[in-house]
């Protein structure tokens, strides 16, 4: 379960990630990831995931680049329903 101050973000499932923002722009983490069953994790450090999105996997950078699109879509239309400016007219 992802969190944000408390607040509840997502749920996130088999197959699913995250993290990556922080390893993308080296910025620091934004919400708390807990895990509410068991499961398996892969754990990459900077150097690991950039080696993973650059070179090893080129379709884990598409579809990162896929799932980062939606997040920004979804956040996007949160703000609209809130009566803030969008953020995807930039």
């Amino acid at each position: 379960e992802a969190t944000i101050d408390g607040t509840h973000i997502a749920s996130l499932g088999a197959g699913q990630f995250f993290g990556e923002l922080a390893l993308l722009d080296r910025g620091p983490r934004v919400a708390t990831v807990v895990a509410s069953s068991s499961m398996l994790l892969l754990v990459l450090s900077g150097r690991e995931f950039d080696e993973l999105i650059g070179k090893a996997i080129p379709s884990v950078s598409r579809r990162m680049l896929m799932v980062l699109g939606r997040r920004l879509r979804e956040a996007d239309e949160q703000l609209a329903d809130r009566g803030s400016p969008r953020l995807t007219g930039l």
